[in-house]
């Protein structure tokens, strides 16, 4: 504690140093302390499409990804590589509102990340802590609007958090969710990393899920190969949970889902395509309602599925990527009885966006970054958004 203790201090005496570069320090005992992150800003206008009529914002804001501060501090001991790391992830708007006081929709201090690493002799490694999930992990990974704003959520122009970027238009997000991973060798064309996470409850109509008895598996394995100046990468990964509506007896319910994924680098070309499928996972954010179909008895899990392509063309020596994607996701009502006059496969939610982009590294450090984007809901009545956006991300 004492010594984490002094590099902070450290860090913000030499804060000047680090706002051009990582700062790394090596200290005496063999230990390293490093800090590192990112601060973002776009100019978003959207322009919402819906039965109401046109509804238009502007927004300073952050984009998919917040600005992040991280704090890391790396050892050997007894053969081992231990570490430990922070992140804090801040967003700078003010949701709609002249002042912003510890609201926690807007520019509040968002703790992602609170971890140890524990690298074995063998290469393999132990995360314990707050971490990205696995399901889903690379999805969000290879998404270009990572480093932009993508969708922002139809009638979301002036709300707090991130964007959506491709969130619910192609993917599950996997959150930033306690665990305990094993992960095989790095560096090697392939890689395994299982792990249990805090298990999440499920709501139920009237009724809700809230017995978690064991923890929540995922998985993910990676396969990377290189042939001349062409790369490839495949992935796919799991999910498994169980969860109850009552201490003793009552009803359980098992959701899963499966994800798997291919980019290649052929020339100056990226091409990316993936797709997910779950029952009981709800859709979006995953785990955030819907999951269970009627009552909050009942033990019919909805079905969901979404996946997106995306092309990315490389020009200026790779300081210039031009991009377009295109991604859906669904949530079904299964067998429950839909609405009069759904044509729409029984669908609850059935949203897609379009995404074209530039994305320009100006120095090494600094990108800047235009995009637009539509997206839409086939459900209802059919509602349109149109986000355009232009900003800059400065990574040190």
């Amino acid at each position: 504690m004492k010594r984490l203790t002094l590099l902070l201090v450290a860090v913000a005496l030499l804060w000047p140093a680090a706002a051009n570069a990582q700062l790394t320090m090596q200290m005496s005992n063999g230990w390293s302390f490093t800090f590192a992150g990112n601060v973002n800003v776009f100019w978003v206008f959207t322009k919402e499409n819906t039965a109401a009529g046109d509804a238009a914002n502007s927004s300073v804001r952050t984009g998919l990804l917040p600005a992040f501060a991280t704090f890391e501090a790396r050892g050997k001991e007894a053969g081992m590589n231990l570490g430990v790391h922070f992140g804090f992830a801040p967003q700078i708007q003010n949701a709609g509102v002249h002042d912003q006081f510890g609201v926690q929709s807007g520019a509040a201090i968002d703790m992602r990340q609170v971890y140890l690493t524990i690298g074995l002799k063998d290469g393999s490694q132990i995360l314990a802590g707050r971490e990205l999930g696995l399901f889903g992990r690379q999805n969000i990974v290879q998404d270009m609007t990572l480093f932009g704003v993508g969708a922002v959520g139809i009638g979301g122009g002036q709300s707090g958090g991130t964007t959506a970027g491709r969130i619910g238009y192609g993917y599950i997000y996997p959150n930033f969710n306690a665990q305990v991973t094993y992960s095989t060798k790095g560096g090697t064309p392939a890689q395994i990393s299982i792990g249990l996470f805090q298990p999440s409850q499920l709501a139920a109509g009237a009724g809700v899920y809230d017995f978690t008895k064991v923890p929540r598996v995922e998985a993910e394995v990676t396969y990377n190969q290189k042939s001349g100046k062409n790369k490839y990468m495949v992935w796919a990964g799991g999910l498994w949970q169980t969860t109850s509506n009552a201490a003793t007896g009552g009803n359980s319910v098992s959701s899963f889902g499966g994800t798997a994924g291919i980019k290649a680098d052929v020339s100056d070309l990226t091409v990316t395509v993936s797709g997910y499928i779950g029952k009981g996972l709800g859709t979006g954010l995953m785990f955030s309602g819907n999951e269970v179909a009627g009552a909050g008895t009942g033990t019919e899990l909805r079905t969901s599925d979404g996946g997106y392509a995306q092309v990315m063309y490389h020009a200026n020596k790779g300081k210039t990527s031009v991009g377009a994607s295109y991604g859906f996701s669904r949530l079904k009502r299964n067998s429950t009885a839909a609405p009069a006059g759904d044509a729409t496969n029984r669908s609850l939610v059935n949203v897609y966006s379009y995404t074209g982009g530039i994305y320009h590294q100006w120095t090494k450090s600094l990108k800047l970054v235009f995009e637009g984007t539509q997206e839409g809901s086939t459900k209802g009545a059919k509602p349109k958004q149109v986000d355009v956006s232009g900003g800059f991300m400065l990574f040190f």
